[in-house]
């Protein structure tokens, strides 16, 4: 890796050292043998360097936090303690300044115009965020260590604090992060992609004094806002109305004529629907709420790559990723052929050269498939309360 790590905050010295050795781990799990997953351990190859950071070679070779925390979650689930802490370790050097009980992750790491590796926007990211929360409440739970799950809890107020705001006319919401993300004086931009139900109820049983659980009520409402014509945006500008807006970036410049779509950001809340419990509160009512992405997969091979406000597909061809992330959706709704078509399509494009999806790849693609193939094959579920259930559990 180019660059050095930042230096460690000092509770991680003594704390962290023995958690990595197998010795020490015995003590508190009986250094169970960490579970197969072939698919996992080709990501690593490809996308873990030796520090444990992972890149994104797509995107000049950066780092953010949100895939820092679908690492962490990947460890946890082969119960890969080692992998957890080294993962974690990275993240709060290099993206928290040595102290993530004194700040969120920065969401963007790498070289800067002069050559020097660094963060490349201090912003936090409230997706990722919630993600590394969960993360560590879980990883407390599973591994029975109070210091992980304590630092999970920070993590959590620092985002209700930070990252939770009233949106008139949707509710309680998660914002993409802290600073610019309010255009307006009753004007928010949201991503409905960014609050996986099952994660926010997780937080609502871990601090039920907390926002969590009117963020939890409010969420159908805001895929509901999301999905004028049943299919989800990237992203919606809300406040005393509701319009679909183009990029933040789009919105700042004033480029009103930006056409809104669903595509890259917008896939996920079918895949965090479909992997979540349908007793967990909101989910089945969300789902209903985008029913017309199940019907168009019934009349197409592909996922669509983009769809606009209207619910027109402006682009058809979805990557292989995109098939992966319609495949618990599709479950969840019952359609049953199209689940197999798609999983289909998914088995035949892997490369048995590098273990992954895909000729050459894809970092994103490669994510969403490990999300939605380790749950299609029951590798990890959630129950109705956002707790994992693994099988070396």
């Amino acid at each position: 890796m180019a660059g050095g790590d930042r230096g460690r905050g000092k509770h991680w010295r003594n704390l962290c050292a023995a958690a990595l050795a197998c010795g020490a781990l015995a003590v508190q799990t009986g250094c169970r043998a960490e579970q197969p997953w072939p698919l996992w351990k080709s990501y690593q190859k490809h996308f873990v360097d030796s520090s444990n950071r992972v890149i994104d070679h797509s995107m000049n070779d950066r780092t953010t936090s949100e895939g820092m925390a679908y690492a962490m979650f990947f460890a946890l689930v082969v119960d890969d303690r080692s992998t957890f802490e080294k993962l974690l370790r990275w993240t709060e050097d290099n993206l928290a300044a040595g102290d993530m009980t004194a700040r969120l992750p920065s969401w963007n790491w790498g070289k800067n115009p002069g050559g020097e590796w660094k963060v490349l926007d201090p912003n936090s990211a409230s997706d990722a965020d919630v993600w590394i929360a969960y993360d560590l409440l879980e990883a407390g739970r599973l591994w029975n260590d109070d210091r992980l799950t304590k630092l999970g809890e920070v993590m959590a107020d620092h985002i209700a604090h930070s990252e939770v705001v009233l949106v008139p006319g949707i509710g309680t919401v998660l914002i993409p992060g802290p600073q610019g993300f309010h255009p307006g004086q009753s004007s928010y931009l949201l991503n409905p992609s960014y609050t996986p139900l099952q994660l926010i109820a997780r937080l609502k049983q871990q601090q039920p004094t907390g926002p969590w659980g009117t963020v939890l009520d409010s969420a159908p409402a805001l895929i509901r806002a999301s999905a004028p014509a049943g299919f989800v945006m990237d992203w919606v500008q809300a406040g005393s109305s509701v319009t679909h807006a183009g990029t933040p970036q789009e919105v700042a410049e004033g480029k009103t004529t930006a056409v809104p779509v669903g595509s890259y950001d917008a896939i996920r809340v079918y895949l965090w629907l479909g992997m979540a419990d349908r007793a967990t509160p909101g989910v089945a009512t969300s789902l209903a709420a985008v029913t017309p992405m199940a019907q168009y997969m019934q009349a197409n091979v592909l996922p669509p790559l983009r769809v606009d406000a209207a619910g027109k597909a402006v682009d058809s061809e979805g990557p292989i990723g995109f098939s992966a992330a319609v495949v618990p959706y599709l479950t969840a709704v019952g359609r049953k052929v199209e689940t197999k078509q798609q999983m289909t399509r998914v088995q035949a494009s892997m490369d048995s050269s590098t273990g992954l999806y895909g000729h050459n790849p894809q970092y994103y693609d490669q994510n969403l498939a490990m999300f939605a193939m380790g749950w299609q094959e029951g590798r990890f579920r959630f129950d109705r309360d956002g707790r994992l259930k693994l099988k070396w559990k």
